[in-house]
């Protein structure tokens, strides 16, 4: 069995990623993304949608640049109020 903690992640960036975030269904997916990316080119596409309908989860597609990027995109994308989880 591979042990993958002693594994890192092996990109070649510039590359196309995909964070999955969840918030209400109720809240604006596309408000809160431009909020947090701003002017960043970037996809977002509705996923799915709780079994009690309270949560809707989204997928936003972006070029990230190296590894600080990604990293902190999903430390900001995890630090946004309306934003309940990101994957």
């Amino acid at each position: 069995m591979v042990d993958l903690n002693k594994e890192k992640l092996k990109l070649d960036y510039p590359c196309s990623w995909v964070y999955k975030i969840v918030i209400l269904q109720d809240d604006n997916a596309k408000k809160i993304v431009k909020d947090v990316l701003g002017g960043r080119t970037h996809t977002l596409k509705a996923s799915k949608t709780s079994k009690k309908g309270k949560f809707a989860s989204f997928n936003i597609d972006l070029i990230v640049h190296n590894d600080e990027d990604r990293t902190y995109l999903y430390e900001i994308l995890g630090k946004h109020s309306q934003i309940k989880m990101v994957l």
